[in-house]
């Protein structure tokens, strides 16, 4: 987009709404020289926020991953952006193909001395429908298995709570105070509203919370704006059980975890003390009973990487210092959260939490 378009959505973004004095404005830009050159002009027109997609510190795995910036491009881009807006951010991706646990840690090193208050680094997942699926399944696609893929997890929550940019939710890395406000939206649970082309959106209308779903084909999505005034597709109320099912796989990606009360009053339910007590002796979540947690012990995380016996532990094995389930005379939990050998698996914690959900009355 020209700044010109950001300077005219951010225009009529503040006829419709009141912003915040502080407000966050974030514009995500490719790190090439076209995005990088428009900088000033996006500042200029209210962004003051800028994330960038870098993806990689390796000139061949940008080939790889098919993008058509180079690092070199990267770098120059973060050095524009260092200098026009109040916080930036990129993030990188990693289990790439072939990508050892050495390799990683020279290169998160270096981008680490390249970021500032905020990094993302996601581990590498095949989409289906995409070229990476196809090589994948044709078997020219290697990508590390989940052992290898736990120790570079490991690496990363090690290196980055080193640096002063604990993990805040799985993929996202910040000092205290400098996390992703719009991001904390989504995985709070809160309102959005989502307006471009595929955008989806969560809004309260006469206290009833619906997903909203834009048209994903861009000039579908302008034809209809300028036919019927939006170009949303869906706009469907969830059930109670619909919103306590996102609330909880939203809410347990943040090291924050969630409120179990919150989610009673929102869904009716509470995941049951059994499911609780069985993944807390695992080691997959934290409970608490009060306002806040006990600070998250970061672990030896180097073994991960040297110990296979490390890297599959498995039932039965609790964190250290934690006792063997909630006990039955102990008060329900307030709140919960995945630990991060939780939040590796999250999707495996959500289905067993969800499928103890007791209804209340």
């Amino acid at each position: 987009m020209k700044p010109s378009t950001v300077a005219a959505i951010l225009d009529h973004v503040a006829e419709l709404w009141a912003i915040a004095p502080e407000a966050e404005i974030t514009l995500e830009a490719n790190p090439g020289s076209v995005d990088a050159s428009r900088f000033q002009g996006y500042r200029t027109a209210g962004v003051n926020r800028v994330s960038m997609g870098f993806q990689s510190l390796r000139d061949e795995d940008l080939k790889r991953l098919g993008r058509i910036h180079s690092v070199a491009e990267a770098k120059a881009a973060l050095e524009i952006a260092r200098n026009t807006f109040e916080r930036y951010s990129f993030d990188l991706i990693y289990a790439r193909p072939g990508q050892l646990p050495a390799a990683w840690r020279a290169e998160l090193a270096e981008a680490l001395d390249l970021a500032d208050n905020h990094v993302s680094l996601y581990q590498l997942t095949i989409e289906p429908d995409t070229p990476y699926a196809a090589l994948h399944a044709a078997g020219k696609l290697i990508v590390p298995d989940e052992d290898a893929a736990l120790a570079l997890y490991a690496i990363t929550q090690e290196m980055t709570a080193a640096r002063g940019l604990a993990a805040y939710e799985i993929s996202n890395h910040a000092s205290p105070g400098e996390e992703s406000r719009h991001n904390l939206l989504y995985w709070r649970y809160g309102e959005y509203a989502g307006i471009g082309a595929g955008a989806h959106g969560r809004i309260v209308i006469d206290g009833i919370r619906h997903a909203t779903v834009a048209e994903r084909h861009p000039e579908t999505w302008a034809a209809a704006v300028e036919g019927q005034g939006h170009g949303r597709t869906e706009l469907t109320p969830l059930s109670h059980a619909e919103q306590a099912d996102e609330m909880l796989l939203m809410g347990l990606r943040l090291r924050e975890g969630i409120d179990l009360d919150r989610l009673a009053k929102l869904g009716g339910v509470r995941p049951g003390a059994d499911a609780i007590a069985h993944l807390k002796q695992l080691g997959m979540v934290d409970v608490a009973t009060g306002h806040s947690f006990k600070a998250e012990p970061a672990g030896d995380w180097r073994r991960n990487e040297l110990d296979p016996i490390a890297i599959c532990a498995g039932p039965g094995l609790a964190p250290e210092g934690s006792a063997q389930g909630l006990g039955h005379n102990a008060p329900p939990p307030s709140l919960i959260r995945a630990t991060p050998k939780g939040r590796f698996v999250l999707n495996a914690v959500v289905s067993e939490l969800s499928k103890s959900f007791e209804t209340l009355s």
